[in-house]
């Protein structure tokens, strides 16, 4: 995944506002690779920072649906944890 002028992964990736939700949910899941992936496909030019948080925070659903993320099963997880 390249990220304009940061060059960062997405564990090293400081989202910030609702970008943080889909970055956890992504990495508890264990897909920050393929994401990393589907970016690198998506945006082959790379993202800067502002881009990627976007993405994270208003696209949340396609990125889980595209990584087989089941938010469902994890919103349960997060109650039963409550």
């Amino acid at each position: 995944m390249k990220v304009i002028n940061d060059n960062l992964s997405l564990l090293d990736f400081d989202a910030w506002s609702g970008a943080k939700d889909t970055k956890k949910t992504i990495l508890d899941n264990g897909k920050g690779d393929n994401f990393e992936s589907m970016i690198d496909e998506l945006y082959p030019d790379g993202l800067t920072d502002t881009q990627l948080n976007d993405l994270l925070w208003f696209e949340s659903e396609f990125i889980f649906e595209s990584l087989c993320i089941n938010e469902d099963e994890e919103e349960e997880e997060e109650t039963e944890d409550e």
